[in-house]
């Protein structure tokens, strides 16, 4: 394991696009979590995010692990061009020439997805509890450390989407190409969904395993939990009600889907002519 672990930590060393992407990410999502605190004065209006609720404990691990979520694509692209500067660099076929199996290739990718997630996860929780301690109304533990499933939900939902891009990676062996069949997925997710939901609602309980979806699920949208917003709505629509619990059938869809995915990306490797 810790040899996988080397031959990845040197090629990622290496890899001057990845590094790029992935000091991006982590500016980015600091940035999002600075922007928040920022106060606006322009005349009459003095504004700041950080005031309406959205850092108070436990609610803080619900609505960042949902908006930071969004920016996992950049490092969905240094995984696809790992990949595929895998066989452009021919690094791969240079691994199993030296020794390496391919089961022991795949495995060392999936350490790869697997250290990104929680690296990504850890960054959460960590500006999430500074942010919490800084701004929320409460500060009693029991409260400050409920709620902690999203963070959970978060590395298992980043653990099947990047698993996901390795596949692709691996499949497609070109990351442009890659990120469009990731972009044909959600597009044909979202047809399926709009048609069963419209026209075919008798199969409605199927569109919680499509993969995209499935991921989707693991973190519902937290805008309409805060108390302003779902008073606003429940006035609307008195019936209004949701369920934003992180749910363990959700959490075991992602998860076979993990293991799909990488499954799958040894099948494809193996019966692939290098």
């Amino acid at each position: 394991m810790k040899r996988l672990f080397l031959i990845e930590f040197h090629k990622l060393k290496h890899n001057k696009s990845a590094k790029i992407l992935s000091i991006l990410y982590f500016v980015l999502f600091s940035a999002i979590a600075l922007f928040a605190s920022i106060r606006f004065n322009f005349g009459a209006i003095d504004f700041r995010f950080a005031d309406q609720g959205i850092f108070n404990f436990p609610y803080i691990w619900h609505f960042n692990t949902y908006v930071v979520a969004f920016l996992k694509i950049f490092l969905a692209i240094v995984i696809v061009s790992m990949m595929s500067s895998e066989y452009t660099n021919r690094t791969l076929k240079q691994n199993l020439i030296d020794g390496l199996s391919k089961k022991e290739f795949i495995l060392s990718k999936f350490l790869n997805v697997l250290l990104y997630a929680a690296a990504s996860t850890v960054l959460v929780f960590v500006v999430s509890l500074v942010l919490g301690l800084i701004f929320s109304d409460f500060d009693e533990a029991s409260i400050i450390f409920s709620d902690l499933e999203y963070v959970f939900a978060y590395f298992v939902k980043l653990l099947g989407f990047f698993s996901l891009c390795m596949f692709l990676g691996i499949f497609v062996k070109r990351s442009a190409f890659a990120l469009g069949f990731l972009f044909l997925i959600w597009v044909i997710e979202g047809i399926i969904y709009l048609v069963i939901t419209f026209q075919l609602k008798v199969l409605k309980p199927l569109i919680q395993f499509m993969p995209l979806e499935s991921m989707s699920n693991l973190i519902k949208e937290p805008v309409t939990r805060l108390n302003i917003v779902k008073s606003t709505a429940q006035s609307v629509n008195p019936e209004f009600v949701k369920n934003y619990d992180v749910s363990l059938l959700s959490i075991i869809i992602v998860l076979v889907w993990t293991f799909i995915f990488v499954y799958g990306s040894l099948l494809v490797l193996k019966k692939r002519d290098l």
